[in-house]
């Protein structure tokens, strides 16, 4: 993978197979009600020859990993809460939520109506204003299209979009982007029945194509650095397709060991 920089070594030749990610800036700050998929456009061009016409930088193939919290901010996910109430975060955890798995202290891990089993139904109090706090987008999927299909419009580009999240993993320390809404590209990519490396016919593999893009496109967004957007050039062409975390990613409670 090759995070564009520009920097030294920018114009030595990479392999076939090579990714590219590029962040997003100049966005700003995203607010209620804001066209969020206008922002973006504007920020996926630049001026044309001598000072011309904005041209997108962007290629069919491409695809926008958008971060969830500017998503909800544009459709008014945004709730005031008291910071002097120690119950007031449970209690809107527990509004977002179809169960609670477990708790410790002030941590609950919980199902939401999307069937997300994340650590606080994705209630989050970071990168918004005090006394309010960013909710999960309703419906992820449906977010992404509708950033894909006015982005099509805009720019005549065939990207496709993945709305990210952080999550944190079971056994596992520390954090990453996952995939909480798609278009355009598979959530999972199905490799049974085809042969691996030394020819062996892979048995169980299904990669999470649509986690390991937003993982890949967090690597340039960070979490501190007011970048809500990346581009990831260079994916596997069969990989774009209609595509829908609810659909293929989150896993039927029937085929879960834990719950």
């Amino acid at each position: 993978m090759h995070a564009a920089d520009g920097g030294r070594g920018a114009d030595v030749p990479f392999p076939a197979g090579t990714l590219t990610v590029v962040p997003v800036t100049g966005i700003g700050e995203v607010r209620p009600d804001d066209d969020l998929a206008a922002l973006l456009a504007e920020a996926l061009c630049r001026p044309g020859p001598d000072d011309g016409p904005h041209v997108p930088w962007v290629a069919d193939g491409d695809v926008l990993v958008v971060t969830q919290k500017v998503v909800s901010k544009a459709e008014g996910r945004i709730v005031s809460i008291d910071p002097d109430d120690p119950d007031a975060k449970r209690v809107l955890v527990e509004s977002e939520s179809t169960r609670v798995l477990r708790r410790r202290g002030d941590l609950l891990i919980t199902q939401t109506h999307h069937g997300f089993v994340c650590a606080n139904a994705g209630v989050d109090l970071s990168n918004v204003e005090a006394g309010t706090a960013a909710l999960l987008p309703v419906d992820p999927d449906r977010s992404a299209r509708r950033i894909r299909e006015v982005l099509a419009h805009r720019l005549d580009v065939d990207l496709a979009v993945v709305v990210s999240d952080t999550f944190g993993r079971t056994w596992r320390n520390g954090v990453t982007d996952v995939a909480i809404g798609i278009a355009g590209i598979a959530g999972v990519v199905d490799l049974r029945g085809t042969p691996d490396a030394t020819g062996r016919v892979l048995e169980a593999t299904e990669v999470c194509v649509a986690d390991e893009v937003a993982g890949a496109a967090e690597l340039v967004m960070g979490k501190d650095r007011s970048v809500p957007a990346a581009v990831v050039r260079g994916i596997d062409r069969s990989w774009l397709r209609r595509g829908s975390v609810a659909a293929e990613i989150v896993r039927d409670p029937a085929g879960d060991l834990f719950r």
